[in-house]
């Protein structure tokens, strides 16, 4: 993925995300993403010294939207463009993770490692994936273009580009038939019913 601050610059990209939560500069997902890209940037000044009150500004806006919004996003994450958070509360980038351009976020998610001796593997995500709250990515996974992730899943494999994944662990959902919907989906498979109690 190239580098949206080599693309358009700093402040095009912040007027950029901005535009993309709805113009408002008050969202803490919007505030959580400029931070990044504010921590993205203060790492091209090259001279420690210059880059020093750069790096103590981020280091403190970054600390407020973890601590006061609860969303984690380090300057590491490689972050595409149009990217959208779109609730606050309970999300953890992982610092080696890619999110591509156009993707979606959801309050409680979690994009992680998945074993403490491989601390470095996080997933990847392509264009346009949108990831349904409480969701948890974990691992060296890579999400396809234009996937969706159900709420709550918990991911530990590759999705294909344009699927539909839901379930602990999860899995892609079926159509019914070769012509059909995304609406018609084949749900049998994923929701159990008790019938002992009827």
């Amino acid at each position: 993925m190239s580098d949206p601050l080599d693309e358009v610059g700093l402040w095009a990209l912040i007027r950029e995300d901005l535009s993309c939560h709805r113009n408002d500069w008050s969202r803490p997902g919007f505030r959580a993403i400029a931070v990044c890209r504010f921590g993205q940037w203060r790492m091209r000044i090259r001279s420690k010294l210059l880059r020093a009150p750069f790096s103590m500004l981020y280091r403190a806006m970054f600390r407020r939207c973890r601590n006061g919004y609860g969303v984690e996003l380090p300057y590491s994450v490689k972050l595409g463009r149009r990217v959208v958070i779109e609730h606050q509360g309970a999300i953890v980038i992982h610092g080696s993770a890619v999110i591509g351009d156009d993707c979606v976020i959801r309050q409680g998610v979690t994009l992680g490692n998945r074993y403490n001796d491989r601390p470095r593997e996080a997933p990847q995500l392509g264009k346009g994936v949108n990831v349904g709250a409480g969701a948890k990515l974990l691992g060296a996974i890579t999400i396809g273009d234009h996937a969706t992730i159900g709420a709550n899943a918990v991911v530990l494999n590759d999705v294909a580009p344009g699927d539909t994944v839901v379930g602990i662990p999860a899995r892609p959902l079926r159509k019914k038939s070769a012509g059909s919907s995304p609406d018609d989906i084949d749900t049998e498979d994923y929701f159990e019913t008790d019938t002992t109690m009827a």
